[in-house]
């Protein structure tokens, strides 16, 4: 597993985990999507991620979006 991939199955995780949180505890918790997609697009344009960072850290070996 690439960096890449790791930071868009995370992303998926806490996106699907926040609709849960927001249908069934309060629907606050939908701020938590919104942010997570901002992210994304900040993460498109300019490169920077630090979910990125995190797994590189962890020692995931880099793919060709995050060097």
């Amino acid at each position: 597993m690439t960096v890449d991939r790791a930071v868009m199955m995370f992303a998926g995780f806490v996106i699907l985990v926040s609709l849960a949180l927001g249908f069934s505890v309060s629907p606050y918790w939908y701020l938590l999507t919104a942010f997570v997609g901002l992210n994304l697009i900040q993460a498109s344009m300019t490169g920077f991620c630090p979910a990125a960072i995190i797994f590189k850290r962890l020692g995931i070996k880099t793919g060709c979006a995050f060097q």
